[in-house]
């Protein structure tokens, strides 16, 4: 894609979390496209060093780094790591995140912590970092949160740790941008409707289905979608480098909904 314009990152350092895969990845691809260097963070490390290799033909320079963003100390290490890489942390995009579809009633505690101590407390803590760091900078930031339409309307019934998580996605988004405003850096989120990806296509931990049923499921859900097909990664990727750019310099505290027209039905 020539002529990047407004949408050019040249010059700017990022970090994508789950960057080694799926949604993560297409982010990843087109930031360093768009001319970002890009530091690929993964719980898989050797899959985050596969997806950095794969990517070391485009304009940006991508490099990869193992972090499991539960724990406490994961949001500065990663900041710190992207520091010691490139030199500063521009872009934080939060893509990390689990969704185990499990009944409420059959949730047990370990699990619905786990889901939130991923999908809302890691990327709270991330972005704490990584601002904390922009901060410091003095040239302001972008953070772009990946939340999902289930922010705002459940899509099945298993998916209500994973619901509230992003649910907390969105308010969070908007408070934090709130606070970090007057420093110039802009928090904004995306909410996917259904992304194909290598991840959606396998059978849910803990759902009891196996892959037919999933592949069922998937084009049941495909039927309800105006536009009449699943996202893949790159729908979310193109929206991911306009919000990290300055063509939504004007912009903060947004979410911007990419599912086909899902939630108009």
């Amino acid at each position: 894609m020539p002529g990047w314009g407004p949408f050019d990152l040249t010059g700017k350092n990022a970090v994508v979390t789950g960057g080694a895969m799926g949604i993560g990845y297409g982010i990843a691809s087109r930031l360093a496209e768009a001319g970002a260097n890009v530091l690929i963070v993964d719980l898989d490390g050797e899959a985050a060093e596969e997806a950095a290799r794969k990517l070391a033909e485009q304009p940006g320079k991508v490099r990869a780094a193992r972090a499991d963003v539960a724990r406490d100390d994961a949001g500065e290490a990663i900041v710190e790591g992207c520091v010691e890489t490139f030199g500063s942390i521009d872009i934080l995009v939060n893509n990390a995140g689990i969704y185990p579809q499990v009944p409420m009633l059959q949730m047990t505690t370990e699990l619905f912590d786990k889901v939130y101590r991923i999908n809302l407390r890691g990327l709270a803590f991330c972005s704490k970092a990584a601002a904390a760091r922009m901060i410091v900078q003095g040239r302001g930031g972008k953070i772009v949160n990946i939340a999902s339409i289930d922010a705002i309307h459940p899509s099945m019934v298993g998916l209500a740790a994973y619901d509230a998580s992003k649910g907390g996605v969105l308010m969070f988004t908007r408070n934090f941008a709130l606070e970090v405003a007057p420093y110039q850096i802009h928090v904004n989120a995306i909410a996917p409707g259904g992304i194909a990806t290598e991840g959606s296509s396998r059978p849910l931990a803990g759902s009891g289905m196996t892959a037919e049923q999933i592949k069922e499921m998937t084009a049941a859900f495909a039927r309800q979608i105006p536009m009449g097909r699943m996202g893949v990664p790159d729908d979310i990727a193109k929206v991911a480098v306009f919000l990290a750019s300055s063509a939504a310099d004007y912009m903060t505290g947004e979410i911007v909904v990419v599912d086909g027209g899902r939630l108009l039905m």
